[in-house]
């Protein structure tokens, strides 16, 4: 695919900065920062709409409150970021106000976006700003931020943020030059792979998975982030931030970087909702024939075809559906609470209201709900829809 075919028709992008690009030795790094913000505005004034998620407020309070490494405790990190945020929006509003653009904070917990009502919520916000020609800068919102809503780093969340803002590209700067075949780092033959069609498991395996020393998520998680909007039908650059110019670079199709290139088939962008942003609350084991009508026929999951029910969940929640030996077939949003559902597995649609006393729906998950995730893997390739 060539280059300038992907960059030609964007009109909206998201470029997510890693603390590997914003952060030196003694915290923020001022002149990289400006440096970005001017080609971000030379991106607006081409007529295209940017989103900007932004690292860096962990990183930023490490230096005020003189501490050396980044702490393990989420407590610690939430304190950190506290101190960390606003020093962080400080700087990225003095190096766009040269250039007189006006920015505004959007802090998002997974949760936020697990959320339908509060996903559309979000959705509308961001765009009202990009109506009103205001650059949004959105980062994770560490302060409140526990394991359970976490995003778990900012390459997911910058996927999510592609999703929920339909754009039509991402481009993830880090403080490498791309994806290798071997980890740079150890390797000096390693030699950086242009394009990925397809993330294969060696591929993966390959990535490195160590964080960077103030950011959480290695290379692997950038390929997941890559992934995730493939499935959407988006492209995505890995690059070098610290590379001088690269945004324009980026866009006049020169070769920097690695290039993700999209499905042919994307997901709709309900389905790639739950299929990626909606955080599984339980799952749902199922026989053999309901699980060939799901994964083969595109079946919605009916109560009669169910064998078991694992955890605690409500109406609406993601679950997955699980075969017997445990491998997951879907995922899908369900339209009862996980106590109905075992009193309802293995009966008739028609028995559901006499064994509830009412009944929702004769599906216990509708095929318009539902994800086959079997369908989004390659023979060789790699899946992460609970991540």
């Amino acid at each position: 695919m060539e280059r300038k075919q992907v960059v030609r028709p964007v009109k909206r992008l998201v470029v997510k900065v890693g603390s590997g690009v914003l952060t030196e030795k003694n915290g923020l790094n001022i002149p990289v920062m400006t440096a970005l913000a001017a080609e971000i505005c030379a991106l607006r004034k081409a007529r295209r709409e940017v989103i900007l998620v932004s690292s860096g407020a962990i990183a930023s309070g490490l230096r005020k409150v003189g501490m050396k490494t980044r702490p393990k405790s989420v407590s610690q990190q939430q304190a950190m970021a506290a101190v960390g945020q606003g020093d962080l929006m400080r700087v990225w509003e003095e190096a766009f106000e040269k250039h007189g653009q006006k920015v505004a904070q959007i802090l998002l917990t997974r949760d936020d976006l697990t959320h339908r009502r509060r996903y559309l919520n979000a959705r509308n916000t961001i765009f009202v700003l990009l109506n009103w020609g205001v650059l949004p800068i959105i980062n994770e919102n560490d302060t409140v931020v526990v394991d359970e809503i976490k995003f778990g780093d900012n390459d997911n969340l910058g996927a999510m943020v592609t999703n929920l803002t339909e754009s039509q590209l991402m481009i993830n700067l880090t403080d490498i030059n791309g994806l290798y075949d071997k980890d740079p780092r150890v390797h000096k033959d390693a030699a950086l792979i242009p394009v990925v069609d397809r993330v294969s498991r060696e591929l993966m395996n390959n990535a490195s998975g160590i964080p960077g020393f103030l950011g959480t998520g290695g290379m692997a998680s950038k390929i997941r982030a890559a992934e995730k909007v493939a499935h959407g039908g988006v492209a995505s650059v890995i690059a070098n931030g610290r590379i001088p110019g690269i945004l324009g670079k980026i866009f006049r199709g020169e070769a920097e970087g690695t290039l993700f290139t999209p499905r042919d088939i994307p997901l709709c962008s309900r389905k790639h909702w739950i299929a990626f942003t909606k955080a599984p609350k339980g799952a749902l084991v199922v026989d053999d024939g309901a699980g060939r009508a799901v994964r083969e026929n595109g079946k919605s999951l009916l109560p009669s075809g169910i064998c078991e029910v694992r955890g605690r969940f409500s109406h609406g929640d993601k679950v997955a559906i699980l075969d017997r030996e445990g491998r997951e077939l879907a995922v899908g949003m369900v339209n009862y609470h996980s106590g109905d559902i075992r009193k309802i597995m293995g009966l008739k649609s028609t028995e559901i209201e006499e064994a509830l006393g009412f009944k929702h729906d004769d599906e216990v998950i509708h095929r318009d709900n539902l994800v086959v995730t079997t369908n989004l893997e390659e023979e060789n390739g790699v899946c992460m829809l609970t991540r």
